[in-house]
């Protein structure tokens, strides 16, 4: 009997999903008889995004994988003169593709193009002095109809607001709005104010305050709007810009060109547009489809379609719903994005309690509207792509889901600043999905001691984003960066993923950020590959290294499962493959 009991362990060793399998990994290889010769062979440490399983190699024909197991099983598929045969062994490690759950390459990139990029650290003065009188005349040399820029940080402006007027005196004939980083927030000229209803020119006031559902027009001490715009005021008014000028179809496809080329650099393969309508328009959309027509996309891009607050509903999802005609192969129109909330950190998140000073933040929605604009998005076969953050949003969009929702649909919340204890179970009965910034995972001292110092409700000051909480109460969690309103955080997998793990960013030497929250590097990659192939309604082709998937994979320079903790972040792809072709290496 000893023997027996030894013998099973031994076999046990052996076959164990956390060390390289001996044996086949996947019941789904090919027998003796049907094996076929592989386009590619490929051998090393291979984390598969499967059970944290480990193999040690696999076999790709036709851009999907035949075979995941050992070495020797592989060598069966290779014919000599035929076969590819890549030997990363020792080199680092080979793991899926990753995903970017959340961000806004599509506004990001065009902002570089077609607008102006503020820096966090630009204060009032030069963004009056030098940045916007620039970015007048880039403007007016070429003719452009509105004057857009992104990346003020209100930390840096709040005491020292510019007001519309200041704006005016450097440029009055056009239309100027600039976002600040998180783009929650707008400064806009009087002009910008005119054409969306706001003021009239003579100064008369025709919406002020909360007039604008879901957001504040912040009230100069002169009783006219003083050109401050927070949450849903702000887009109101750039949906008033000249946005087919500024993000047309052509500039569209130059930029997606450029968003390929840098993700691919990055190791992503997968990845949610978060709002791809920012321009109001389906441009984004349009030259997709045509990208991927022409067989020049390389990754899975996801295209979600924002309906805000002060929209018509019902017109709004007929747009939605309309615009899900630009799907191909490699372009999912699934998703629909809206706001519950804003930030908890910059005091318009929906919190319970209410923040110091008494006020609890902005709710976009009703919770019974809420509920019923879900029931009628799944009906439509679009998915809800909910940013919330204060607990009390979470909560609401909790209840929509559970009520009006579909649970075959992964509802999905962004963000998520804090969560209700309650609310992590029926999340995960009801197959509620979150796509968390895990790269938020950590601030500046000088940061924590301002939450400590009552800038966010009590019972939240040494709390921010959840991650273990939702490996922990089987909710699926995905990782996104929310490029590029990121605070100065990577937005790269491997900085992403050190982050997750340690609660620091290498370069701010701070103390970690709640600890209790950090998560294992096994659950760090399986939110940045399977887990955003679960969002994207991919799962059963792609995000793991599995028999029949498609071989989207990454050769690392680096082993991030075992390397240094401190230096996870170092690590790069040395090679990015996309359905067994190699589009990007060092």
């Amino acid at each position: 009997m000893r023997n027996l009991k030894m013998w099973i362990l031994a076999a046990i060793l052996i076959c164990g999903t956390s060390v390289f399998m001996a044996c086949s990994s996947n019941d789904d290889n090919a027998s003796k008889d049907e094996k076929t010769t592989a386009d590619l062979v490929v051998y090393g440490k291979i984390f598969t995004s499967e059970a944290n399983q480990v193999v040690e190699a696999f076999a790709v024909k036709d851009g999907k994988y035949i075979y995941v197991g050992d070495k020797a099983g592989a060598e069966a598929y290779i014919e000599a003169g035929k076969t590819e045969v890549v030997d990363h062994t020792g080199k680092g490690l080979v793991m899926p593709g990753c995903g970017n759950g959340h961000a806004h390459y599509s506004s990001g990139f065009a902002i570089q193009t077609v607008g102006t990029l503020v820096s966090k650290e630009d204060d009032v003065n030069k963004f009056l002095t030098v940045i916007v009188p620039a970015a007048v005349k880039k403007a007016k040399e070429n003719g452009a109809k509105a004057i857009f820029g992104f990346g003020w940080e209100y930390m840096n402006f709040q005491n020292n607001m510019p007001t519309r007027q200041q704006l005016d005196a450097i440029c009055s004939d056009i239309p100027i709005y600039f976002a600040d980083e998180e783009a929650h927030k707008g400064l806009a000229n009087t002009i910008a104010l005119v054409n969306a209803g706001i003021m009239k020119a003579d100064g008369t006031v025709l919406k002020k305050e909360h007039d604008i559902r879901g957001g504040e027009i912040v009230m100069g001490a002169d009783g006219t709007p003083s050109g401050f715009l927070k949450e849903q005021a702000g887009t109101y008014t750039r949906s008033f810009l000249d946005n087919d000028n500024l993000f047309s179809v052509d500039i569209a496809k130059a930029n997606m060109s450029k968003i390929q080329e840098f993700l691919l650099s990055e190791g992503y393969t997968m990845y949610i547009d978060g709002w791809s309508t920012y321009f109001y328009n389906t441009n984004f959309y349009q030259a997709a489809q045509q990208m991927d027509k022409a067989g020049d996309m390389k990754f899975v891009l996801g295209l979600t379609y924002e309906i805000e607050s002060w929209m018509n509903v019902d017109n709004a999802l007929a747009k939605a719903k309309d615009a899900q005609k630009y799907a191909t192969t490699h372009v999912k129109t699934n998703w629909l994005k809206l706001f519950m909330d804003g930030t908890v950190e910059g005091g318009t998140g929906f919190v319970d309690p209410i923040y110091p000073d008494g006020h609890q933040g902005i709710a976009n929605w009703e919770e019974q509207e809420f509920t019923d604009l879900t029931r009628k998005a799944n009906e439509k076969g679009l998915t809800m792509h909910v940013h919330a953050m204060g607990n009390k949003a979470i909560n609401r969009a909790v209840n929509a889901f559970v009520n009006g929702g579909k649970d075959e649909m992964r509802n999905t919340l962004v963000h998520v600043f804090g969560v209700l204890p309650a609310d992590y179970k029926r999340m995960a009965d009801h197959n509620i999905y979150v796509t968390a910034g895990l790269l938020w995972h950590h601030y500046t001292n000088e940061v924590q001691e301002a939450l400590w110092g009552g800038s966010v409700p009590v019972g939240m000051e040494d709390k921010a984003y959840p991650m273990k909480s939702y490996f922990d109460h089987g909710v699926i969690v995905s990782s996104h960066s929310d490029f590029p309103a990121t605070c100065g955080s990577p937005d790269d997998p491997f900085g992403i993923m050190e982050i997750a793990v340690t609660g620091t960013l290498w370069s701010e030497n701070a103390k970690p950020w709640w600890t209790e929250e950090l998560i294992s590097r096994e659950q760090a990659i399986t939110a940045l590959t399977i887990n955003i192939a679960k969002q994207m309604l991919i799962d059963k082709e792609r995000g793991s290294i599995r028999t029949g998937k498609y071989a989207d994979f990454l050769l690392v320079d680096k082993d991030v499962l075992s390397c240094p903790v401190t230096e996870i972040h170092e690590a790069k792809p040395a090679a990015t493959y996309f359905e067994g072709k190699k589009v990007f290496s060092l």
